[in-house]
């Protein structure tokens, strides 16, 4: 908001910072499905005419009306234009995954804490094998009674494809002594 704010209006950004609240405040979230002035007090935010200081509330005419729509508008637009950059960004990084009842899949570590600490421990933890698919991104896995303690349903994004490789397994020796 503020690279907004400041590119916009280069000299006189900091006058011009409540309208930037004022238009994020007012603009819709798809997390929400509405505005966050909506959200917080139940109703949308009509106008930003009374945001100064008591003594200095009062409508000052029409071209203050008219500047102040406009500078909503920019900050809006300015606004949509650096919500859509974040959105190419995320959506570069985000990958369409499935899998199928039957597969077998590593869990994140981070959905508990597995005995070992710090950075050598282990990233993924099981294989998993998955008994049911629940929606588009989520996933029953077949968890051993250790982890009985957690949910056993998970997010696409905690899981990752195990491939088993003949070439991975490790014959022990026989060691004399």
């Amino acid at each position: 908001m503020l690279r907004c704010c400041v590119l916009e209006f280069q000299g006189s950004w900091e006058k011009y910072l409540p309208l930037v609240e004022f238009a994020y405040n007012n603009s819709f979230q798809s997390s929400l499905k509405m505005a966050p002035y909506e959200a917080l007090y139940g109703r949308n935010c009509r106008t930003p005419l009374y945001w100064a200081e008591l003594k200095e509330s009062q409508i000052h005419g029409v071209d203050l009306v008219r500047e102040t729509e406009e500078k909503v508008k920019v900050i809006r637009e300015c606004l949509k234009t650096a919500s859509d950059r974040q959105k190419s960004y995320a959506d570069l990084k985000q990958k369409e995954i499935e899998f199928q009842t039957g597969d077998k899949v590593f869990l994140k570590k981070k959905v508990l804490r597995f005995g070992r600490k710090g950075k050598l421990s282990p990233r993924f933890i099981g294989p998993y094998e998955i008994t049911e698919r629940i929606g588009p991104v989520a996933y029953y896995l077949a968890l051993p009674p250790k982890l009985e303690k957690i949910h056993d349903v998970f997010h696409v994004s905690m899981l990752r494809q195990y491939r088993s490789d003949p070439s991975h397994v490790i014959v022990p020796l026989e060691v004399e002594i």
